[in-house]
């Protein structure tokens, strides 16, 4: 039973780390694909939206995703899909992408805000490391009830 309040913040702190990582990744692939990166001109074959979140007395959050299509300078035909893009490009319309040309298929057609961006990822760390610091305390607290209960439950 003891167990148990350390194995699930430890799954929970490694969840949590793993998605840090990824959004760090991914922050750093969108901001090379803007600094360093070539352009070219997309057009949105699909938009969708996905929603998750339990409704009722819960909040639900909507997602909008775009499909966009264009081709490199190679001439290799690229298709990709990135979520929360603005709610005024709809199918048919033409955008410009940036992209890495080792990696056209990790394009981004959001127009370059390095400051949005970081801020966004910043954000998103906090979140993270105060989640991480609640499951570490929680940790210590239960260590130090069983320690002062004999490993018994009060």
């Amino acid at each position: 039973m003891e167990a148990l309040f350390y194995v699930i913040p430890l799954i929970m702190i490694a969840g949590v780390s793993f998605a840090a990582v990824r959004i760090i990744g991914r922050s750093r692939q969108i901001s090379r694909a803007w600094s360093h990166g070539l352009t070219a001109e997309a057009r949105c074959l699909r938009s969708y939206t996905t929603t998750s979140g339990g409704g009722g007395d819960s909040s639900v959050s909507t997602t909008l995703h775009h499909v966009y299509e264009f081709t490199t300078r190679e001439g290799r035909t690229v298709r990709f899909e990135e979520s929360n893009g603005p709610g005024t490009v709809i199918e048919g319309d033409f955008v410009t992408v940036h992209y890495l040309p080792e990696q056209p298929e990790r394009a981004t057609a959001h127009p370059p805000a390095r400051g949005k961006l970081a801020a966004g990822t910043g954000c998103m760390l906090v979140f993270f490391g105060v989640f991480i610091s609640f499951c570490i305390v929680f940790m210590v607290m239960a260590h130090v009830m069983f320690a002062e209960s004999d490993g018994l439950m009060p």
